[in-house]
């Protein structure tokens, strides 16, 4: 099933990924899997159609939403996690939560913490929102990443932010953040008075031995200034049904985002059905899933062109990958979408530590994986 695609099949396909790239480029960017969905997604998105679109049962200014109790049930039965199903509520996506929190919580000019190089919609909803970004640098350590707490502490007290915005696992570099790690963050976060909004779309595909922590399960008091954001989208590779989830264990923004009832929308049937049957029916086909990832990681490394730098991630189907060494005479994005005919995200949208580096989608077969590579190899011969 994994490693059963065609690129002319592929290139057929209407979304964003295969339709920005020209005939004879192989699209390895936004992050979006070439996989199929998982069969029971297909056949709840199918019931759908079949048994009628009148307006669902549900509606956003109730608890009657089943997103909630099947979300509560999953961070129970994978993280251990207890949680109230009332405090969860539905969004489109991510950078919707994301935009309703910060808009309920923050004043233009409040700082925002977020590890850097960040997912670039969240430094472009910062920047146009008027907040100020407080950027906490991920460096190398050997073959992974780390952040300075301690530094972060110093430069909170001189300048103080209002809202922690944590990726975990992280995007770009895939680093999942181990429990001292996350801690650490929950005691600065209670010392400088700081919300907590901790995207966690990837926890899913945390890759062995590493395992994912979400943070408002530290502790009682770590909950109630955390907002987790969510979804099955990325795990379970349907990004176009546009269904996430907020747990909004912060009371203030609980009762901010109640009212008015309408304002930040509601999740549409298909977006519901499809993350209720990746939930509920889908982890047979995610083992499976991570399985082909590791894999990929793995064949990554092996056939990356030479002096280029590569931390196999921890969880993600996304390579960071450090081309600074190359000394090339322009962009690696540039390079190798001329050179190699590979389109790669550019580092620099991430940030400016992301100055050098291109980040590499591996969630394909390993046919196609294995041509990207080639082609990359041999445009530096």
């Amino acid at each position: 099933m994994f490693d059963d695609l065609d690129v002319r099949a592929l290139s057929r396909r209407p979304g964003v990924k295969w339709s920005r790239a020209e005939p004879d480029v192989l699209p390895a960017w936004v992050a979006e899997m070439d996989f199929p969905p998982p069969p029971p997604v297909r056949e709840a998105l199918i019931r759908c159609v079949e048994e009628g679109l009148g307006y669902p049962a549900w509606d956003g200014r109730h608890t009657g939403n089943p997103l909630r109790p099947a979300f509560a049930e999953r961070m129970r039965a994978r993280h251990g996690w207890v949680l109230d199903p009332a405090h969860v509520r539905e969004f489109t996506d991510i950078n919707q939560g994301l935009q309703a929190v910060l808009n309920v919580v923050t004043r233009p000019g409040d700082g925002v913490v977020v590890h850097t190089p960040t997912y670039p919609p969240f430094l472009e909803t910062i920047a146009s929102m008027g907040r100020r970004r407080h950027p906490v640098p991920y460096t190398p350590d050997g073959d992974s990443w780390t952040f300075d707490a301690d530094r972060l502490d110093r430069e909170l007290r001189a300048r103080p932010a209002r809202v922690l915005l944590l990726v975990n696992p992280h995007n770009p570099t895939g680093r999942v953040l181990r429990r001292e790690e996350l801690q650490a963050l929950a005691d600065l976060a209670l010392r400088h008075g700081l919300l907590v909004v901790s995207d966690e779309i990837h926890s899913d595909l945390v890759h062995g031995p590493h395992r994912h922590i979400p943070f408002a399960s530290l502790s009682a008091e770590a909950a109630a200034r955390t907002v987790t954001l969510t979804s099955a989208t990325k795990a379970f590779n349907v990004p176009g049904v546009r269904c996430a989830v907020a747990h909004a264990g912060a009371a203030e923004v609980r009762e901010a985002l109640a009212h008015p009832s309408h304002l930040y929308g509601e999740p549409n049937t298909f977006g519901v059905a499809a993350t209720l049957a990746a939930w509920r029916d889908g982890d047979a086909w995610l083992a499976e899933l991570k399985q082909v990832l590791a894999r990929n990681a793995a064949l990554v490394r092996e056939e990356l062109p030479p002096g280029v730098r590569y931390r196999v991630p921890e969880a993600t189907f996304l390579a960071w990958l450090d081309c600074r060494a190359l000394r090339l005479d322009t962009d690696p994005h540039t390079f190798f979408l001329k050179k190699a005919r590979v389109l790669l995200n550019d580092g620099r949208s991430f940030g400016t530590e992301g100055e050098g580096f291109v980040r590499l989608n591996f969630g394909t077969s390993r046919s196609i994986l294995h041509d990207i590579l080639r082609r990359m190899r041999t445009s530096l011969d």
